[in-house]
């Protein structure tokens, strides 16, 4: 993105508010069109003092008296639209920038996974804020510098031609130096300066990586590792970033040289043209003050010239992220997805995360309404996939995924997630109360909901243990609360969802045993009339389930009951012999496959 077509960017920001910019824009013109009147009217003093000799005192008051009349009418006008320009400018790129930060804020949140596992969240928040704060000072320059620069260009010019060509021909040279050395100066630094922004960005990632996992930089003594890293970051942005300050110094300096060589100019010529008869006083005193005025607007389209370069890789950051289109969006003409009943089937699914190792191939299956489906299988071997492409985390490249009987393509993404609940392996959770994170699921939720919810999963008697309760404030991601806290709130959170398609990821993996069998009988409730899939290791867990499907390297390999599957002696035999041997390692005790499995008693040695 070059700099006009980000700078035009930036002004379309100020659309759903257009007419209030353009009438600021024209107020802004006003004030800048009265300004250079001044040094018209001054020349004009200058001339009816100077041709006062021989004249009647009262026909040089009266032309005086003119002159001043209309000075004092401009200066009234100018106040005016400045008024107007500095009330409204200021509340509207205050307006904008927040809402600019909204816009990119809801945007990236609907982008899909595949983006964010490419992203890091510090380098996002970074490319946010400086966006919004480079959009607002850019709004506010417009308004109050950028117009009036425009207006001295293609006002000021041709009235100072107008006025005297000769003096107007050392101006136009000065635009012509000013333009020619921005652009040498910018095409000298650009890439420089684009490097120095990648190495903001990089310091911007590490720093948030190593705030995010303090824990380990503490428990693993990096401190010192990632402090230094940071530094080295710094040394190489500060390498790159020096030579682009020394540039832009220099094109301060010279431009500045030519500005005074300018007015030293203007005043040899005119003195020259006014001793030829050519330029009365009163002209050259009003081309002066042209030239100051038209030197100090190029100053400052020169000052932003230099703001701009070094906010122009920040703000294609910023636009780049805000054109990304997720890959997971509604369809045109998706419709909204009622209450389902449950019904799921996956036909013929075939995804890949990378586009070269399949993750989940010609995956095939169909779960009756109500039914509980446990998912088995070696890590990585497509389970949390498919549960993933189920509530539309991804798109499968080919397949169909249909929830009673309906394409989920063809339904809006919300009213589909709507009816799924996920318990995920993970378990995180926003910064806010315990209050605040149950009502995820159900924003409406009514205290005693909440509560009844919290019993459900086991989770109410240690909330109220807590010095706030359900107002307690847990820590970012939660973890003032422990894992076990975490993963009964998650569950506490589905409850309260009350989705007729249940995902259980894991979801007593980081509870004791005595926790783990209430929440058993919790869940077997909450499961009752819903279609629940398990993603389980502990095959103990998954006994009731009406079909077990076992996958390996992203294929099914096997399904049907649990006694079946064992009794089949195949895959799942091999996984509940694998864990058994496991649990039973250096006991003596030889596993067998017609006892319990994990988590009940074992068999006596033989």
């Amino acid at each position: 993105m070059d700099f006009l077509a980000i700078y035009g960017r930036v002004l379309r920001q100020l659309g759903p508010e257009r007419w209030l910019a353009v009438g600021l824009a024209i107020a802004n013109v006003v004030v800048a069109a009265l300004q250079f009147l001044e040094p018209v009217l001054f020349g004009r003093v200058v001339d009816t003092l100077s041709s006062a000799a021989g004249r009647p005192p009262a026909d040089v008051w009266r032309d005086a008296m003119r002159i001043l009349g209309i000075w004092i009418a401009v200066g009234i006008g100018g106040i005016v639209a400045s008024i107007v320009v500095s009330l409204y400018a200021d509340r509207m790129a205050h307006r904008n920038r927040l809402a600019a930060m909204a816009r990119y804020f809801e945007h990236v949140l609907s982008l899909p996974f595949a983006f964010h596992n490419a992203q890091h969240s510090g380098r996002l928040m970074k490319i946010m804020l400086q966006g919004v704060d480079n959009l607002f000072g850019l709004w506010l320059s417009f308004f109050r510098e950028h117009l009036a620069t425009a207006v001295a260009l293609f006002v000021m010019l041709p009235l100072s031609l107008f006025i005297n060509w000769r003096l107007g021909l050392l101006l136009i040279a000065l635009i012509v130096f000013f333009a020619i050395a921005n652009a040498w100066i910018v095409a000298r630094t650009d890439a420089m300066q684009r490097r120095a922004e990648d190495y903001h960005s990089q310091l911007a990632g590490q720093a948030g990586d190593a705030l995010t996992n303090v824990q380990l930089v503490q428990s693993f003594v990096r401190l010192s590792h990632e402090a230094r890293l940071l530094r080295e970051t710094i040394r190489d942005l500060l390498a790159v970033q020096y030579p682009v300050l020394n540039w832009w110094a220099l094109l301060s300096v010279i431009t500045h040289a030519a500005a005074t060589i300018t007015v030293l100019g203007i005043f040899v010529l005119g003195t020259w043209l006014h001793l030829a008869g050519e330029a009365s006083v009163g002209e050259i005193v009003s081309f002066m003050g042209f030239a100051t005025l038209l030197i100090g607007r190029m100053e400052q389209a020169s000052s932003f010239f230099a703001r701009m370069f070094f906010q122009m890789p920040a703000l294609a950051d910023f636009f780049n992220v805000l054109e990304t289109e997720s890959t997971i969006r509604d369809k045109l003409g998706a419709q909204p997805l009622g209450r389902v009943k449950g019904a799921v089937e996956f036909d013929h699914v075939n995804f890949s995360y990378d586009g070269r190792r399949p993750a989940l191939q010609d995956f095939s299956l169909k779960v009756a309404p109500g039914s509980t489906v446990a998912l088995v299988g070696p890590t990585g071997a497509g389970k949390s996939t498919s549960m993933a492409l189920l509530h539309r985390m991804w798109d499968p490249q080919s397949g169909a995924i249909r929830v009673d009987g309906v394409d989920i393509r063809d339904v809006t993404l919300e009213s589909l997630r709507r009816n799924i609940g996920v318990v995920f392996q993970d378990n995180t959770m926003f910064y806010r109360t315990i209050a605040d994170n149950l009502r995820v699921g159900k924003q409406d939720a009514t205290d005693a909901e909440l509560v009844e919810a919290a019993r459900l999963a086991e989770a109410h008697e240690f909330i109220e243990r807590l010095p706030d309760g359900y107002n307690t404030q847990v820590g970012e991601r939660g973890v003032t609360l422990s894992g076990g806290e975490r993963q009964r709130l998650s569950i506490a959170r589905a409850l309260l969802k009350d989705p007729p398609i249940l995902i259980l990821d894991e979801a007593t993996s980081a509870l004791d045993a005595v926790t783990e069998a209430r929440i058993q009988r919790a869940l077997k409730v909450l499961m009752a009339g819903r279609t629940t899939f398990v993603i389980a290791h502990r095959l103990s867990t998954i006994r009731d389930a009406n079909l077990v499907v076992v996958f390996e390297r992203g294929r099914l390999v096997e399904s049907g009951s649990y006694d079946e599957l064992l009794a089949r002696g195949g895959a799942f035999t091999a996984l509940v012999q694998t864990q058994q041997a496991g649990l039973l390692q250096g006991t003596g005790i030889r596993p067998y496959l017609d006892t319990p499995v994990a988590g009940e008693a074992l068999p006596e040695a033989r």
